[in-house]
């Protein structure tokens, strides 16, 4: 019998970056992609009328599906008010044929790098513990998000400790570094980016255990795509004070095109 030999996950590694970066492209294009969003509509009562429910947010989006023409796909989704905590309900509009899409080249990235490949380790806490995430279009208001636990690692001398939060049944970190703030072919979104947490024994987040910071994988936020979106911003224990050279860096769009001139 022959064997044929399996190449080793460091050698696999830059090929399967490329096919992640190739997913990437290929998911902020599509019909419901991030730049596919035109318009987010929260729901308000009509004069006279009550809040507004989950029956009559459905009824809503029922007209608001018969009345979209034929390259609008429209969503629905909820959030709890900044204020008094109460449901919020809304509708979102993503068009196949944006304007965002029709002017997209690229998203820049950082070359792949081994080195930013960070085994870390996950301690859950009791309960749901809280962090306060401000958001980039609450005006300096902040949303408690659920961060069931810590991920610490050592690098360079310096010991971290993260918070990602809950990100329905995934753990996704908010991060910012120095890279944030540069010009030219370093900097990366202004505001942070976004790392998808792994665990690296395929356990969930209820246990202890080693996870894997990819930060090749790290990704310009939805927000970097259409103003439609309201992200959260990195907190001051996902801040490192030093540049992340790894992972996206900025959106680019074709003929001088700008998401906030729409």
């Amino acid at each position: 019998m022959t064997i044929t030999p399996t190449a080793s996950p460091i050698a696999d590694a830059p090929a399967a970056h490329t096919a992640w970066r190739t997913s990437r492209l290929g998911a902020v294009t599509s019909a419901t992609g991030n730049l596919a969003l035109v318009e987010t509509r929260w729901l308000q009562p009509g004069p006279g009328a009550g809040p507004v429910t989950e029956e009559s947010a459905a009824a809503e989006f029922d007209r608001a599906v018969a009345a979209a023409p034929a390259t609008v796909t429209v969503t629905r989704l909820s959030r709890s008010n900044l204020d008094t905590g109460e449901p919020e309900h809304g509708l979102r509009f993503w068009d196949s044929e944006s304007a965002a899409i029709r002017a997209f080249d690229t998203v820049t990235a950082f070359d792949y790098d081994p080195d930013w490949v960070i085994e870390a380790t996950f301690t859950p806490v009791a309960g749901d513990r809280t962090i306060p995430f401000e958001h980039i279009r609450d005006n300096g208001g902040s949303r408690e998000l659920v961060v069931p636990g810590d991920i610490t690692f050592t690098r360079d001398g310096v010991d971290y400790s993260l918070g990602a939060f809950d990100d329905d049944g995934t753990l996704l970190l908010v991060f910012g570094d120095a890279t944030n703030r540069l010009t030219g072919e370093t900097s990366t979104y202004s505001s942070g980016r976004f790392l998808r947490v792994e665990r690296a024994d395929g356990a969930g987040f209820g246990d202890a255990g080693p996870v894997t910071l990819d930060f090749n994988r790290a990704f310009v936020p939805p927000c970097g795509f259409s103003v439609q979106y309201n992200c959260p911003m990195p907190p001051a224990q996902n801040r490192f004070a030093g540049p992340v050279e790894a992972g996206e860096r900025e959106v680019v769009f074709a003929g001088g095109f700008d998401i906030y001139s729409l």
